[in-house]
């Protein structure tokens, strides 16, 4: 079942000279309650305003925004009222980058600010915000300031305060950008735990796709404003079709680096680059081996990797194929009959196009 239903979403903005900009451009997705949601994109993609329309805090100019079995816009115009839409605003939490919290207050206090609204008494809002901080392994912390906090202990407090409520759906808008990598771990495994423990919807707003890969099930790729490719976590890893997807897919950016870092000379014509993707569960034989023993194709190996998409472990490899047109085509065929998603780069690591 949908919890959030985006169709034909547009958002654009009006310029002092020449045609509206376009941020976000004829979206549709839809995300069913306990997914994690990642949607992805390089900055400027229209990932954070795609998002935003969620909750209104960014009106579309056109399409329609269901939430929850509410509808908020129909056609491009808001149809719930305003008193309604901050009610319904509770059920979204949000998560930023900067943290957003109150540096004059306490840990304890910028949770309590989430929960004024509620007519509770002063002993029940301190065990209320107790139990939140309980829940991100802060309560030890309550009567610390923020500044007194590492970056990671910051943005745990920023979503006791966005669970506060008891949202079915988590925003996280690029709130693992400020972190370092360990600090990042945590909240992405904290995200997934809140996940499973209360089936709670995450949306996960990044240009990393490491974090995606860690905890999404699902995922959308978004360039120039539009979802150019979206599906299972798995499928989009394993048969990308779009260049952007490919890029992003299977450490492509680090074994791009790698292959810069070679200064490889321009191939000749009986020499292949190729991006190969596979389930390791899937491969149960040296790919590079059975290439030579089977095709009779030279295989040099450029970078290599495997990690964890999801629990579940996906290698990556870069190989540098050395045969004819002939033996080029049984390589991409071998590749085919073994699940192994290919594809041709060049020297530089771009996708190659004849």
């Amino acid at each position: 079942m949908s919890i959030v239903e985006l169709k034909n979403v547009e958002v654009a903005f009006p310029q002092k000279k020449g045609e509206p900009v376009k941020a976000v451009n004829n979206v549709s997705l839809s995300i069913e309650k306990g997914d994690i949601y990642g949607i992805v994109g390089f900055s400027g993609a229209g990932k954070s305003t795609l998002v935003r329309t969620v909750n209104l805090l960014q009106k579309p100019t056109a399409g329609s925004i269901t939430v929850d079995g509410t509808e908020f816009v129909k056609d491009g115009k808001q149809v719930i009222s305003n008193k309604e839409l901050q009610l319904k605003r509770r059920n979204i939490g949000m998560i930023f980058q900067g943290f957003n919290l109150l540096n004059e207050t306490t840990v304890l206090e910028n949770v309590a600010f989430a929960l004024k609204h509620e007519k509770l008494s002063d002993e029940e809002l301190e065990k209320r915000s107790l139990e939140l901080l309980d829940l991100v392994d802060l309560k030890d912390k309550a009567d610390f300031y923020p500044a007194e906090l590492s970056g990671g202990q910051q943005q745990r407090v920023a979503i006791a305060r966005a669970l506060a409520n008891n949202p079915d759906i988590l925003i996280s808008d690029e709130a693992t950008s400020a972190l370092d990598p360990q600090n990042t771990q945590q909240i992405l495994d904290l995200l997934k735990r809140l996940n499973k423990k209360f089936h709670l919807t995450v949306i996960l707003i990044t240009h990393e796709m490491d974090a995606v890969k860690k905890i999404a099930t699902k995922v959308a790729v978004m360039e120039h404003g539009n979802v150019i490719e979206d599906g299972s976590l798995r499928d989009i890893f394993l048969h990308p079709k779009q260049d952007l997807t490919k890029k992003f897919v299977g450490g492509s950016l680090e074994a791009i680096s790698t292959l810069n870092s070679l200064a490889l000379d321009k191939l000749g014509k009986n020499e292949a680059i190729y991006q190969l993707v596979y389930s390791v569960a899937n491969v149960t034989k040296s790919i590079i081996i059975e290439l030579y023993k089977q095709i009779g194709v030279e295989v040099s190996m450029l970078y290599g990797n495997v990690e964890l998409l999801n629990e579940e472990p996906i290698g990556t490899l870069v190989v540098l194929v050395k045969g004819d047109p002939a033996k080029q085509k049984q390589t991409q065929e071998f590749l085919a009959k073994q699940n192994v998603t290919f594809t041709r780069l060049d020297e530089k690591g771009n996708v190659y196009h004849d």
